[in-house]
């Protein structure tokens, strides 16, 4: 072979069925791609159906909700080309609204849309398409016949919101907001404020059962990770074996032992102490949540301290040692340093998963340990499901911010599950 055709260019070069090597590099690893993307196809449609599009669905719905502006067209067409007060074209407008919900029998659906804005109006609208073949000129006069509220601003103003599918009501009701008659926004009494309390409330309860888990979670995964690995796999199964018991189980279980006449508090007593009258109320409410759930989320901080802790020479800290440091500057400077991908990624998932818990604080919380999520499923039930998709949008834009800080400051390039 000469040195020419050793320092021919890949375009010369060739297969044994005569195609060029650059074309047929090409197309194997075209099909290579093919394959691989096939592969992960079914993982890709699971998640776009039963992720991405729910999360869509759920985005849009708080946003959109046709409840009034499809049930009174032609008020909302007066209100679209008039940002003044109501006139008597505008009862007219509504006059024939009123006649077409009451032949469609969807007067009651129109007065849900306005009541998540200004309670009590749904009664109104259905009262009034009782006597809707009544509604004759003037128009004003006879709607204030049937009820004077139709004259009062914040109606109209509750409707004009309500006019456009597009609406930003329901967030601003999770912000504690409302509207007032000029069409300004204000919060709300300060009684009447749940949403951002129980949503702060929510994210610092969370926070506190992630650094319980922590300070829990760290000797048992290092004790995982340098014990005999006999004793480590028996200690193991006890950290696993609440994966294999039913979460109903396990939260019922606790009942049991919180209760004021439960275990916990029947052994206080016996052993003088608490006396029988002050028995412990740990249960049905925020402490009971804190407990429970701690519990529950206890693992999913050990495995991944355990994965990061049993990689981690021991040779370290023994180099440390013979250079004179003690024992807590090797565990501040040598040790814990090396732990900080695992506490991080344990941290991280504990509070998320705390966040949008909702079965154990449903059960063992009370009024007093209920969360965000336990707010969400109010909703859900009632029926309002765009106020209950504002708020999961709230709660998804919290985690989310929350991993965007965690990725400023640690780096989520550092994150190790296992």
């Amino acid at each position: 072979m000469t040195d020419t055709t050793l320092a021919a260019p890949a375009e010369m070069l060739t297969t044994t069925d005569g195609t060029p090597l650059k074309k047929a590099l090409t197309r194997a690893q075209r099909r290579a791609k093919g394959r691989a993307f096939l592969l992960v196809l079914p993982l890709l449609a699971f998640v776009l159906l039963t992720f991405v599009i729910p999360i869509g669905q759920m985005l849009t719905r708080s946003v959109n909700h046709d409840g009034f502006s499809a049930s009174a067209p032609e008020v909302s067409a007066w209100f679209h080309t008039n940002p003044g007060a109501p006139d008597e074209a505008a009862y007219a407008a509504l006059a024939a609204d009123f006649k077409k919900m009451k032949a469609d029998r969807t007067a009651g659906e129109a007065g849900t849309r306005v009541n998540y804005t200004l309670p009590e109006s749904r009664s109104l609208f259905t009262k009034t398409a009782r006597v809707a073949d009544d509604l004759a000129p003037p128009y004003k006069e006879a709607f204030l016949a049937v009820d004077k509220k139709w004259e009062d601003p914040l109606v109209w103003e509750a409707m004009r919101a309500a006019s456009s599918a597009l609406t930003s009501d329901f967030y601003l009701i999770g912000l504690d907001m409302e509207r007032t008659a000029d069409g300004s926004i204000r919060r709300v009494p300060e009684n009447e404020r749940i949403y951002v309390y129980l949503y702060v409330k929510t994210f610092i309860l969370s926070a506190v059962i992630t650094v319980i888990c922590l300070l829990l979670a760290f000797p048992i995964a290092h004790l995982l990770a340098t014990l005999p690995m006999a004793k480590a796999n028996l200690l193991m199964i006890l950290v696993l074996l609440p994966f294999w018991t039913s979460l109903l189980v396990r939260t019922t279980s606790w009942i049991v032992l919180l209760q004021g006449q439960g275990v916990v508090n029947s052994l206080l007593v016996a052993m003088g102490v608490i006396d029988a009258e002050g028995r412990l109320q740990m249960i049905y409410n925020q402490t009971g949540t804190i407990i429970v759930m701690t519990h529950i989320l206890l693992p999913f901080m050990i495995l991944p301290l355990y994965s990061v802790m049993r990689v981690i020479p021991p040779s370290y800290a023994r180099a440390a040692r013979s250079l004179g440091a003690t024992s807590w500057t090797t565990f501040r400077r040598i040790y814990l340093p090396q732990t900080l991908p695992g506490m991080g990624a344990g941290a991280l998932l504990v509070f998320i998963l705390a966040v949008g818990y909702y079965i154990t604080p449903a059960l063992v919380g009370g009024a007093d340990g209920q969360l965000f999520s336990n707010l969400i499923q109010f909703h859900m039930s009632k029926s309002n499901w765009s106020l209950a998709a504002a708020l999961s949008s709230m709660l998804l834009v919290g985690v989310l911010l929350l991993y965007w800080l965690y990725d400023r400051l640690v780096g989520i390039d550092k994150l190790k599950l296992g």
